[in-house]
């Protein structure tokens, strides 16, 4: 709809506007108060729609505000459905409806769960979403909970809280963009009692799994169960590898892929039938029903696989779609596609918090930029279009892949080259065929199934060798907002048309994103990176060309590793591509848990632990051994030589020693060993930075060790709300009271220590990178 001023209402300029708008209110460290907020909208919608009359500028600016404020009030109301402070840790009995497929793991369930809307509910929990888990040790006792049933549960529940380092997964992100009120656990499952039977969507969906389980042979079937229902529950870490690896993962779950994909086939077969009928032309013209029934088709998909937030997203857009088509008005493709970022933006401004929001609206503008002619040229020459189509999406998408999930696939063009020809041609359309027949009639659809399955396994042996290759992915380190503007100019330019100048000097903008600063100390300065990994400890130490890792976290068996979730990822983000050093302080769980899944991701060069740790394949860390690296010096001073195991008292304590100040590192030693190292050498304890002893217990910071160090940073690795109660009020008083500023990473996450000329330098993630959702600053 164009004005008088030129600047359509629904146009490119107005939907960039609206983006705009948008990233700018989530991005912020703060939301605006509501009537702010509620004001910025109002006045933004009136200029949106009025504004162009007197100027373009004008409707631009109103779409920016609309954008700003309609993010905004979204943000805080799903800021408002979350727990609040009050109810932190308590128990509650909530009834409801598991909504979506229950995932099972060896020790405990996770799912879903939809409190009930009537008045018997406690107030913070009625008609919201809660994630909850079911612990016990034995499968056969949780098997029973089901999709689509109705429970009445004793719960523990919090506020929705995660880990914040350097290129790890926002919870807390994830849980605002999702709605979630709660995250807990089912702490007397004894007590809990199921209400219904399942029934509903969920239900069948799950019904639907267990028969392609039985139908298709293992492994292929959890694939096919992927492709057919959206239920990856049965894929492993190493599925799951593979398919990052390959840039393999948006065609394996369901997506907005697969939305299209059904949409695609309910609009040919509308079109076949008027074509073998013309005489329904004259009632329905052929692409208007074409259009109904694709989005018909990709709604009905949608419900049945579990209306996540990308199928919702593509179904809106399908359905713009259709109402372009069906008013008969000629639009452009580009402005199609402004009209559906509208859409989306005004549906749910919280989508641009997902991955998949900039991938699937960036690749397609790429795509119509580049390929305007696309799916208009003859069948013989598809094959020039497909391979066009996979070199503008690799070049295109490459910046914002690295960005968002700070890896590249360089086995990803020619892995996608296949896979998506035969996935989307032939794998998908069987194994939806045979969902389609079963839902119809029980085990007419199992051939289809098994056809599926078998033309799978002809694939996946390739994309495993292409995985296992060193090349396969390529981890890069965290980079910033600028540098990946740069890339995409440079992307941009690549792919202007032949003929223009300077090229080649486009490759230069991609350094910042590529190869980005990596912020080492220079030489004779330490730095110190603690990550966020909970009830437990992990240390990141570089010099200018080296890197040590002390402790890694803590991992529960079949569960929550710090090592692969917390500690893998920072080291990816940072830069870390191999430790030349790393120490296990002692062996209880919360330090050394995550040892084995650093081993498989980082290479290693020496691994120190105390006698009797259990740490395979460790030297001994003893009193008095010392090296340097780049004007720094490492010294251990504790255990000495044939000093019993004993636990926390066996810690391995480190002293990093820089021209600039000097870190102590003291595991979970208590105050006998503080007091026994004190008596020693009191001058090896002088430390600008300590790490204090056993995450700030009351065993441990003996009064006379605190005043020895002399200490202007203390540092406390614990997680928030721990059944120990650590740290304890009076270990921190203790600490302040010596003249040390204490930080935690419970309520700091990350922090980023630099001993360097002019002093010491604190940095905590959470001030750093303040994002509205943080539930430390609400």
């Amino acid at each position: 709809m164009a004005t008088a001023a030129g600047t359509p209402r629904f146009g490119i300029a107005c939907a960039a506007a609206l983006l705009v708008g948008v990233v700018v209110c989530l991005w912020s460290p703060r939301l605006a108060s509501w009537p702010w907020l509620l004001s910025a909208a109002l006045s933004g919608a009136f200029l949106w729609w009025r504004g162009g009359r007197q100027s373009p500028f004008l409707r631009l600016a109103g779409a920016v505000l609309l954008g700003f404020g309609l993010a905004g009030l979204h943000a805080a109301h799903a800021l408002w459905l979350q727990l609040p402070a009050a109810w932190e840790k308590r128990d509650a009995v909530v009834t409801g409806r598991i909504v979506d497929l229950p995932e099972h793991e060896v020790r405990r369930t996770r799912f879903l769960f939809r409190v009930d809307g009537d008045d018997t509910q406690s107030a913070p929990f009625r008609g919201r979403l809660l994630r909850l888990a079911w612990y016990d040790d034995d499968p056969a006792r949780r098997s029973v909970l089901k999709a689509g049933a109705r429970w009445e549960l004793p719960v523990r529940v919090g506020t929705p809280r995660g880990l914040r380092n350097p290129g790890g997964f926002d919870a807390e992100k994830h849980a605002m963009a999702q709605r979630i009120t709660a995250v807990g656990y089912v702490h007397e499952p004894a007590l809990a009692r199921r209400l219904t039977q399942p029934d509903g969507v969920p239900a069948w969906r799950e019904a639907m799994s267990a028969r392609i389980a039985a139908a298709v042979a293992a492994p292929s079937s959890r694939f096919i169960r992927a492709l057919a229902l959206g239920d990856t529950r049965a894929l492993d870490d190493i599925d799951w590898n593979t398919l990052r690896a390959d840039g393999l993962t948006h065609l394996i779950a369901i997506s907005g892929f697969h939305v299209s994909l059904v949409a695609g086939f309910f609009a040919l077969s509308v079109r076949g039938l008027w074509w073998l009928c013309p005489v329904l032309g004259r009632r329905w013209p052929r692409p208007a029903a074409a259009s109904i029934a694709a989005m018909l088709g990709a709604a009905g998909y949608a419900a049945l696989t579990g209306a996540s937030l990308p199928t919702i997203r593509t179904l809106l857009m399908i359905a713009v779609v259709a109402a372009v088509t069906w008013s008969r008005r000629p639009r452009r493709a580009l402005d199609t596609m402004a009209l559906v970022a509208i859409m989306v933006l005004l549906a749910d401004p919280l989508s641009v918090l997902g991955a998949g929001f900039w991938l699937s609206f960036l690749g397609v503008a790429w795509l119509l930029w580049c390929l305007p002619g696309a799916g208009r040229k003859p069948l013989r020459e598809s094959w020039k279009e497909f391979l066009a189509a996979q070199g503008v999406a690799t070049l295109g998408l490459l910046p914002l892949g690295v960005v968002l999930f700070g890896q590249a696939s360089l086995a990803g063009p020619l892995a996608n080259l296949v896979a998506v020809p035969w996935w989307s041609l032939v794998v998908v359309p069987l194994s939806l065929l045979g969902t389609g027949l079963e839902a119809l009639h029980s085990g007419t659809g199992v051939w289809a199934w098994q056809a599926a399955a078998w033309c799978f396994d002809l694939s996946w042996p390739l994309f495993e060798r292409m995985a296992a290759s060193p090349l396969a992915l390529w981890w890069l380190p965290e980079s910033g907002m600028p540098a990946l503007l740069l890339a995409l100019l440079a992307a941009f330019w690549l792919l202007l048309p032949r003929g223009i100048p300077g090229k080649p000097l486009a490759l230069l903008m991609w350094l910042p994103l590529l190869w980005p600063d990596r912020g080492l100390p220079a030489h004779g300065a330490v730095e110190l990176q603690v990550i966020d990994v909970g009830q437990g400890l992990s240390v990141l130490v570089r010099t200018a060309g080296h890197s040590l890792l002390y402790d890694m976290g803590p991992a529960v068996k079949d569960g929550f590793d710090a090592g692969e979730r917390a500690v893998v990822p920072s080291l990816h983000a940072l830069g870390v591509s191999r430790l030349d050093r790393a120490a296990v302080s002692h062996g209880d769980n919360d330090h050394a848990g995550g040892l084995e899944a650093v081993r498989r991701a980082i290479p290693v060069t020496r691994l120190s632990a105390p006698e009797g740790a259990g740490v395979p394949g460790a030297q001994l860390c003893l009193a008095g051994q010392s090296w340097s690296w780049d004007g720094v010096r490492f010294r251990y001073l504790h255990p000495a030589r044939y000093f019993p195991y004993l636990g926390n008292e066996a810690s391995c304590v480190l002293r990093i020693e820089s021209r600039h100040g000097a870190v102590l590192l003291l595991g979970d030693v208590g105050g006998v060993i503080e007091r026994r190292l004190l008596h020693d050498d009191s001058a090896l304890l002088r430390a600008e930075v300590v790490l204090v002893a056993h995450h700030g217990s009351g065993g441990s910071s003996d009064p006379g060790f605190v005043a020895a160090t002399g200490a202007r940073h203390a540092v406390v690795s614990t997680g928030f709300g721990n059944r120990f109660g650590h740290p304890r009020p009076e270990v921190l008083e203790r600490w302040q009271g010596a003249g040390a500023q204490v930080h935690d990473t419970a309520g700091d996450g990350a922090l980023r220590i630099r001993i360097q000329e002019g002093g010491v330098d604190v940095e905590a993630r959470r001030r750093t990178h303040p994002r509205p959702w943080d539930v430390t600053r609400r």
